[in-house]
């Protein structure tokens, strides 16, 4: 349906140029030599074509829209999206379930034609059956062809889309079989991008199966985490009426986590803590760029330009998947203000003293993540400090490590407790108290995430 709306539009379009052309030289002809009226009809017909294109690839993305998105057909739509996020046999495996299997009333039968080993199936007669598995495997080989094939009711192949109740995917030696009745249903143009997304999905899984196994394995591995570390500060700069300390503990040799502190003057000093999403290679990459980025901008006052600098440049990479969420702010001691830009992170907060002790204030999330989804205007907040404030930044593999019940610190009484004893302490100390807290509540367990704190005490 989609395909056919498309030619049809494409038609239309081609034939109406070409009538403004004839008629724009029949007009002008009378008033001019032929020539002359050519010239002029060819530069408004350029000028038509132009618009005419733009128009009509509006007018082709909304019949795809309504063709892919609407009815039925919005189902297969939806699980591409899903795929288009999946980077493991089980995120593919949950997208097949929550989509294909819950609300499209699916059976999915998905099977390594290598080995002819089943890596999911169904819990239904047909997926589970022995005797269906036996007939796929006699019928499609795994030098079956790359493609997309529609299957009748005997599981052959089909080509009267109407006859179908079914169809597979083939990528490699992988097949994806998905046992629909109401197959025919489906807009035709949506098997296409089911394809290229399957493959895209087999290449991609594999691939970082592949960089797990370097990473455990390979030297060059251990040079890419030094030269990430290089990035991070190789020590804290000494800034006057401010003492600083980090800590970061990345789960593999390679992380997603990164932090700074660049003094911009004598009063003034930017700090910065953040998260990419996910782990390995990707994730060092995007950290390696936010933190060139913002190093190398010159208007850091700008935190709102700073921040869409970032977002650009993480969506330049084309990677599609990876984000950061981040906080970053400037420390102003003549003011005694933090100006700041939180994007999503949880736990920025400012420990300050009160009359009955220490109370704590949240740094609240005013942008979204970045580098993935369009931005909104960006706020910057801002709170005053005062002499003896703590600021204190943490990535989640703080506040979400879990002890042997499952329970997070960051719910805990005993996470803000700890803070709130070691607010009157030194940065460093304060950091290797909570440092301490995370490893002791986690028991002899391997952490689930990188590990990493920046935390400031104003000296006033």
């Amino acid at each position: 349906m989609f395909k056919a709306q498309r030619r049809i539009m494409l038609s239309m379009v081609n034939a109406l140029a070409g009538l403004c052309f004839i008629l724009m030289t029949v007009f002008l002809v009378p008033e001019s030599s032929f020539m002359f009226a050519a010239i002029v009809a060819a530069v408004v017909f350029c000028g038509m074509q132009i618009i005419i294109s733009n128009v009509m690839r509006l007018s082709i993305a909304k019949i795809e829209r309504k063709a892919l998105y609407t009815h039925e057909t919005d189902l297969l739509s939806r699980f591409i999206e899903r795929l288009r996020f999946s980077y493991s046999v089980d995120d593919f495996i949950e997208a097949i379930k929550s989509i294909l299997e819950d609300e499209a009333d699916c059976s999915v039968l998905y099977v390594d034609r290598s080995t002819n080993y089943v890596i999911y199936n169904s819990p239904d007669r047909i997926a589970s059956a022995e005797t269906t598995t036996e007939k796929l495997e006699m019928n499609y080989a795994k030098e079956w062809k790359n493609g997309v094939y529609f299957l009748n009711n005997e599981f052959g192949v089909t080509s009267n889309l109407r006859d179908s109740r079914g169809f597979f995917l083939v990528s490699g030696n992988k097949h994806l079989y998905v046992f629909c009745r109401y197959t025919h249903l489906f807009d035709r143009a949506v098997y296409a991008k089911l394809l290229d997304e399957f493959d895209h999905f087999e290449n991609r899984s594999k691939t970082i199966s592949e960089l797990g196994e370097i990473a455990s394995l390979s030297q060059e591995w251990d040079q890419l985490a030094a030269t990430q570390r290089s990035f991070l500060p190789q020590q804290m700069p000494d800034i006057p009426h401010l003492d600083i300390a980090a800590y970061f503990r990345p789960l593999v040799n390679v992380s997603g986590d990164y932090y700074t502190v660049l003094p911009m003057d004598n009063n003034k000093t930017l700090v910065m803590l953040g998260d990419v999403s996910g782990k390995g290679l990707a994730a060092a990459l995007v950290m390696g760029l936010v933190m060139n980025t913002v190093k190398i901008i010159e208007n850091k006052e700008d935190l709102a330009g700073v921040v869409k600098a970032v977002d650009t440049a993480i969506k330049g990479m084309h990677l599609q998947d990876k984000y950061t969420v981040l906080f970053i702010g400037i420390i102003d001691t003549a003011k005694m203000t933090i100006r700041y830009i939180n994007a999503s992170m949880s736990d920025p907060i400012i420990v300050t003293r009160a009359p009955d002790g220490y109370t704590i204030k949240p740094l609240t999330s005013n942008c979204s993540v970045v580098g993935i989804i369009e931005l909104d205007d960006i706020t910057v907040a801002e709170q005053k400090l005062f002499r003896d404030d703590l600021i204190l930044m943490a990535s989640d593999g703080v506040s979400e490590v879990m002890d042997a019940n499952g329970i997070e610190l960051g719910d805990t009484e005993l996470y803000m407790s700890t803070i709130k004893n070691s607010a009157y302490k030194a940065a460093r100390h304060i950091i290797n108290d909570i440092a301490d807290l995370v490893l002791s509540y986690n028991g002899d367990k391997k952490l689930r995430d990188d590990v990493t704190m920046l935390a400031v005490k104003v000296e006033g």
